[in-house]
Formats: C-alpha cells, sequence, structure tokens
C-alpha cells in the first residue's frame, strides 16, 4: 500500500494491475485504517482519472452478489436513478422519491443505494423508514423488479465486501473528504442496468463519469450536477440555478447545460429543499407521491423523473417528461408503486 501511496503523491496514475492489488488491500482486515484513509486521500488528491474509475468498478463487481435480472424478461426499460452524494446540502431524497414516479409511468427502476455516510438520511435509511423491504435475497428481488417494475438493491447485502471499510468511510465523511467510493456507487448496481441517470457532486465529474459508463457498455446515460447556489452544487438537476450534463447516447459523449426554469420551473433555494432524517425524508417522500407536498420539492422530483423518462427512452424530450412525471403524480399511480413496494413481501414464483 505504501508504494502504490507514493505513486499517487507523484501524480502518476495507477494501472490495472495497481488496481487490483489496491482492491484487495483496501477489503482486508490485516489492512490498517490509517492506510485505507492515506490511499484513498491521495487518490482524491490526484485527481481519478476515467481509467482508474473503470478498474475499481470492474474490480469491484467482481466481488458482488449478482440478482441475475434478465431485461428482455422486463415489462420495460431498466434504469438506475442514483446520486454520488457529498454534495453536503442535505436535501430529501430525490432519487429515491423518483423511482416510484418512473416505475409507475413504465420503467423498470432497479435502484441500488446504501444507508447514510455523507448525508443525514440514505436510499436505504428513507425505504426502511416507508417499510419497504430493503434486504430482499437475489431471488427476491429478481420477482420483486418483475412484478412491480421496481426493486430495491442494497448496496450492504449486494456488496458484502464493503464491511471491511465501511468505518474508513465513515471517518472519511466525518473529516468532509470525498473518496472514489463517493463517485463510483451508481456505477456498482449489480443488476447492470443498461440506462442511468447519476448525479454528481463536482461540475467536472459529468464528462469524466460518461466516459466511464461508456466504457461500461451503457446504452443510455446522464450525468448531471446542478447549481444550487453561488459555488455550491447539487447531484441532482437543480431548479435553483443551471445544470451540467454530460448524455451517453450511441456510444457517443455530449454535453449541454440546462435551466430548469426554461422549461417552465419556478426558481427555488436550497433552503426549499433541504430535509433531515429518516423520519422526515420519508414523510417528504410520501408525501409529494400523495399530491400532499407541492411547490419546490414536487417540482424537483417532477424536472428529474422527467430526465429519467427521456434516458429510459419513454419521453422524447424533457417537456414530454414533465407531462408524464406530474401525471403520475397526480393520479395516484406514483403512490400506489410505493403502496406495492411496502407491501411485498418476498414472494417467489415456483
Amino acid at each position: 500500500m505504501k508504494a502504490l501511496i507514493e505513486k499517487l503523491r507523484t501524480g502518476v496514475d495507477l494501472q490495472s494491475s495497481d488496481i487490483g492489488y489496491a482492491v484487495v488491500l483496501l477489503l482486508s482486515d490485516e489492512v490498517e485504517d490509517e492506510k485505507k484513509v492515506e490511499f484513498l486521500t491521495a487518490l482524491h488528491q490526484k485527481g481519478e482519472s476515467a481509467d482508474e474509475i473503470v478498474g475499481f468498478v470492474r474490480a469491484l463487481m467482481e466481488r458482488a452478489l449478482d440478482p441475475m435480472i434478465d431485461p428482455s424478461n422486463l415489462p420495460g426499460p431498466m434504469i438506475d436513478v442514483c446520486g454520488t452524494g457529498g454534495a453536503g446540502l442535505n436535501l430529501f431524497n430525490v432519487s429515491t422519491t423518483i423511482m416510484f414516479v418512473l416505475a409507475a409511468g413504465g420503467a423498470v427502476v432497479v435502484k441500488h443505494g446504501n444507508r447514510r455516510v455523507t448525508s443525514l438520511c440514505g436510499s436505504a435509511d428513507v425505504l426502511e423508514e416507508l417499510g419497504v423491504p430493503i434486504r430482499l435475497r437475489p431471488e427476491e428481488l429478481k420477482e420483486c423488479v418483475k412484478r412491480l417494475g421496481l426493486g430495491f438493491v442494497f448496496a450492504g447485502q449486494y456488496h458484502p465486501a464493503f464491511g471491511a471499510i465501511a468505518q474508513v468511510r465513515e471517518r472519511l465523511a466525518q473529516a468532509n473528504t470525498r473518496t472514489i467510493f463517493n463517485l463510483i456507487g451508481p456505477l456498482l448496481n449489480p443488476a447492470r442496468p443498461r440506462r442511468q441517470l447519476i448525479g454528481v457532486f463536482a461540475p467536472h465529474f459529468p464528462p469524466i463519469l460518461a466516459e466511464v459508463l461508456r466504457q461500461l457498455g451503457r446504452e443510455r446515460a446522464w450525468v448531471v450536477h446542478g447549481l444550487a447556489e453561488e459555488d455550491v452544487g447539487m447531484d441532482e438537476i437543480s431548479i435553483c440555478g443551471p445544470t451540467t450534463i454530460a448524455e451517453l447516447r450511441d456510444d457517443k459523449i455530449t454535453s449541454a447545460v440546462l435551466d430548469a426554469h426554461w422549461l417552465g420551473i419556478a426558481r427555488s433555494t436550497p433552503a426549499e429543499l433541504r430535509g433531515g432524517g429518516r423520519e422526515e425524508n420519508a414523510a417528504s417522500l410520501k408525501g409529494i407521491l400523495a399530491g400532499e407536498i407541492t411547490g419546490a420539492k414536487r417540482d424537483l422530483v417532477v424536472i428529474n423523473a422527467a430526465s429519467g423518462f427521456v434516458v429510459a427512452g419513454l419521453a422524447r424530450d424533457l417537456n414530454d417528461g414533465i407531462a408524464l412525471a406530474r401525471e403520475q403524480i397526480d393520479s395516484g399511480r406514483a403512490l400506489a408503486k410505493l403502496r406495492a413496494l411496502q407491501n411485498y413481501k418476498g414472494q417467489v414464483s415456483t
């Protein structure tokens, strides 16, 4: 590990053999947490390249539990919607809310997520608070996705090797130090969805992660970073300011800037979008889907769900996606998807 740290401190990118060795050391109980912290910090300070991120993803996916979900057996396009976290705004759980809107509109959402690391409430935390079963075995998850058109892939269960670095990640998060593990969470979905909407915590990452997704063979993806206020970003499409988008489509990457205000979405402030702990965020999620919470939080859900519909190929453009997202909430279909997931008992067809 010491040699790898020194290499990173000289500004040299890791090779694939280095990465394979680094992953073995990071996941080993015999390596001191201090060295793991040093390594992850040195990699972050150098700046993670696309090739390095791809290498880490592939090495970690080899150790993941595969739910063996076959996209050809699903009733719609499979998509994951996930943010990296790390923005520090403590928003409510936006991507977890939109999974129900997207599923109601015909997408098959296989959402990868975990407990809180950099926020007050992670996707697993809010779903657990809502009574959603988050620890489905692979055969149960596969059946859930087939029956309901959505399911939650709990990272803590499907990446058992991560237990070896849990304390290290918590320690770095408390020190407000971002690492490659903040970046690769959305890339480690063991269901391997061909379409993804990913939010990132820094404005220079959309094209980098889009290139990573291209190398990983994704069919279509948006990687987004929104401006919340001056010099403060969010890992969502913003309704407070412009959003940088890198799109992967047909093996090509293009970049764009979006302002949700151009689409008739009212401007908001970050304060209107903030969440809290699991109880507060669960109430927000349910209230938005039930039509009881309107205004800025609903608008943020609508524009991000609209983007998911575009990536899934279910909406021609964002205007169509906005209309489709509003329809799912207003009709009660999005709330019905939440109810269905809450009531799922892990049945498996025989």
